[in-house]
């Protein structure tokens, strides 16, 4: 699966980081002046080089890495925000990045699989 694509876009109908936080009970690590920005998608990978590669503006990275290269990926793609997994925590060069960038770090203790599939309904309710 080369990631996590809506069937409907639904940035159309106003979805926002904000959205997110409140329906996964995300925890906001930094850049909350990108919290309405808006979603179109999500992508689900642990390779930078993927999700260069691959990875649309406006989705929502779902990963373990922590380290300050992610935020530099998700500038570059302009993703809307950048969720970290498993409870893993963002080290201090990501937050001050994020921060600069106002590309929200999210986290929550799930794994991968469960909130990419919660994401991908979430987005997907009521299309089709």
């Amino acid at each position: 699966m080369a990631g996590l694509r809506p069937i409907v876009k639904k940035e159309e109908q106003g979805m926002k980081v904000s959205d997110l936080v409140k329906e996964f009970n995300l925890t906001v690590f930094s850049g909350e002046e990108g919290l309405e920005n808006p979603v179109s998608g999500g992508y689900v990978s642990d390779l930078l080089s993927d999700v260069m590669g691959h990875a649309q503006e406006g989705e929502v990275w779902i990963t373990l890495q922590t380290h300050q290269n992610v935020m530099a990926v998700a500038s570059l793609k302009d993703l809307a925000a950048v969720i970290i997994v498993k409870g893993f925590e963002p080290g201090e060069d990501t937050v001050a990045h994020s921060n600069e960038e106002g590309i929200p770090v999210l986290g929550t203790g799930s794994e991968t699989f469960e909130i990419a599939g919660r994401l991908y309904q979430f987005l997907n309710r009521g299309a089709g």
